[in-house]
């Protein structure tokens, strides 16, 4: 054959019923019963990729769980190499009684494929190979017009804590022009859209100490510093009437929104009333001042107070002054900031404003995790835009996603530019019962791949 889509519809089954296969193993990274199922997983998908035709394909072990790469040579020893990057573990299905299906027994229901892993992510790394084969098909050679290597992680799902030593022992094997995602999603079926980054977060503890221990209210309160008091207002401070973050030099690193992608924003079809009853029927939209709510929720850094707690909490009357007081606080954060200085920012801002007579500990976890961009005008991008349009026979809009992930460590140890391909659907149920992905928009994600590598050939010379 000759032709993508026409190969892609006569391979349709065969592709459906191994991803099936795949999709089986309960991969669950998270949950140490089942770490030689997400072995398992590595293996099989090795030895798929083989039966692919890839000439190099290795498991790649970590003090966790194994990741898988694979490589299949440019016939041009000149070309672009890229990196196609994916997960092969997948979330706990807990609640089992909420799954209309058994969630590692994959089910066809109409246009839709249900099973734990569908969408996020085992679905959307196997359009690749889908699109690998169709491409090859067409255009007659035995070999990509760019070296793929693919590098699918098996610890995605629990927080890709080896992940970042992976990519530097590798760093060599991995040596790209550009690393594509298929990690998200799209705005929807029937707008297509290229994700262009995900926020990243910062986390932080805070306890406020007064008196060693709980006092009577009657003879001390108004008289000693009261650690909830003192919380309550720390915390109202970190905000200013406009809703920005009042942290000294928060705003420094941002990359600031382009008013062409604010334009392309602007073209999404958002329902702002809908959207408010997705968001547990909040009654109304709020955060920074002067842009919209999907600006505020893709590309601008938030804080959010996620815990507050201290003194009696149980049944009943307690007149003290609580010896101490404690708060959750999270910080999303928006292209160029760094999670650590973000830390810092907060420490010494706690440290700037806790009353005389209070005691402040600030503890924050270790690294967090750093935002990721791809700019709408880079070579990458376009091409990966023009690649969608040709499958899609359409305008490819842009989006950003609120999540955080392991993009940025992709991009910056391997000093490539990132490429967000992806066909996913905010309802497909990720991380939740009954995740299921449509079958025609993975036949449409492998097309689109097909024509990527045209793209990036000649788009990354």
């Amino acid at each position: 054959m000759n032709d993508v889509v026409a190969y892609i519809q006569a391979d349709r089954d065969r592709f459906l019923a191994d991803l099936k296969e795949w999709l089986a193993i309960p991969s669950i990274s998270g949950d140490p019963a089942h770490a030689d199922d997400v072995r398992t997983s590595a293996g099989w998908l090795a030895e798929y990729l083989r039966g692919q035709g890839f000439p190099t394909v290795e498991v790649w072990e970590t003090p966790g769980l194994p990741a898988v790469f694979a490589e299949w040579p440019a016939e041009d020893p000149g070309a672009p190499s890229v990196v196609v990057y994916g997960h092969h573990d997948v979330q706990p299905v807990e609640p089992l009684e909420e799954w209309e299906t058994e969630p590692f027994k994959p089910l066809e229901k109409g246009d839709r494929l249900i099973g734990r892993g569908a969408s996020d992510d085992k679905g959307q790394v196997f359009f690749h190979t889908l699109g690998i084969r169709a491409g090859l098909a067409a255009s007659g050679r035995q070999a990509p017009p760019v070296t793929i290597k693919l590098l699918v992680e098996g610890e995605e799902e629990s927080g890709s804590a080896h992940f970042a030593e992976l990519l530097r022992t590798h760093r060599d094997r991995l040596a790209c022009d550009a690393v594509v995602i298929s990690d998200t999603t799209m705005w929807s079926a029937e707008v297509p859209s290229m994700c262009t980054g995900m926020r990243g977060l910062a986390e932080a503890e805070v306890t406020l100490r007064g008196p060693e221990s709980d006092l009577h209210s009657g003879s001390f309160g108004g008289a000693v510093p009261n650690p909830l008091h003192a919380m309550a207002s720390l915390l109202a401070a970190l905000h200013d009437d406009d809703g920005r973050v009042t942290l000294p030099g928060f705003y420094d690193d941002v990359v600031p929104l382009t008013d062409e992608e604010r334009e392309l924003f602007a073209r999404l079809p958002f329902d702002e009333a809908e959207w408010l009853r997705t968001a547990g029927n909040s009654r109304a939209a709020h955060g920074e001042k002067g842009y919209t709510t999907l600006e505020r929720v893709w590309a601008r850094p938030t804080a959010e107070i996620n815990g507050m707690w201290g003194g009696h909490t149980g049944p009943g009357g307690k007149t003290i002054v609580p010896r101490e007081a404690h708060a959750k606080i999270s910080f999303r954060l928006a292209a160029g900031q760094d999670p650590r200085t973000v830390q810092e920012q907060f420490r010494e801002w706690v440290a700037e404003r806790t009353p005389a007579g209070v005691e402040a500990e600030v503890r924050t976890p270790h690294g967090g995790v750093r935002p990721c961009f791809s700019p709408i005008d880079s070579p990458g991008v376009k091409a990966a835009r023009r690649a969608m349009e040709r499958a899609f026979g359409t305008d490819v809009l842009f989006t950003r996603e609120g999540g955080s992930g392991p993009e940025a460590d992709l991009a910056d140890i391997l000093d490539a530019p990132l490429v967000f391909v992806a066909v996913g659907l905010d309802g497909d149920r990720i991380h939740a019962p009954n995740e299921k992905v449509e079958i025609p928009l993975l036949l449409k994600g492998a097309e689109a791949a097909a024509y990527l590598w045209e793209e990036l050939a000649t788009a990354l010379r």
